[in-house]
């Protein structure tokens, strides 16, 4: 059984790469998707198709077995999975502390001025919220 949406589990890294094609492809066979991580690094075809599997048994990705070949599609916008992890790592590596990511963030790369005025604008508009 899938999990439901709220409970999905946080992707692990190889899983991160799968949900990136994904999203940038759309819906995809797992030949789509191993052809994709192809053009960046070595990958099993197989490897590519266990990690569809368990990924769909975990919920993060839906499987349309309507086709001879299965069509993958992530399970969730990438918005909503970065919120997950930001709020993983916020918890786990700064404490919880919101401040203290952004921080952590902006100093690990200088950020544009057009980024920071972007930053600027949503906080703005979550502070009105």
């Amino acid at each position: 059984m899938a999990a439901k949406p709220t409970d999905l589990p946080r992707p692990t890294d190889a899983e991160l790469e799968i949900l990136t094609v994904l999203w940038s492809r759309g819906p995809s066979t797992v030949r789509d998707v191993h052809e994709t991580i192809l053009q960046r690094k070595p990958a099993q075809y197989t490897t590519v198709l266990k990690l569809l599997q368990i990924m769909a048994e975990k919920g993060l990705v839906r499987r349309d077995e309507k086709q001879r070949a299965h069509v993958y599609a992530a399970s969730r916008p990438p918005e909503w999975t970065q919120r997950q992890l930001a709020g993983d790592l916020m918890q786990r590596a700064f404490n919880g502390s919101a401040k203290s990511l952004l921080l952590g963030a902006l100093s690990a790369r200088r950020a544009s001025k057009q980024e920071l005025q972007e930053i600027r604008r949503m906080l703005d508009e979550y502070e009105e919220k």
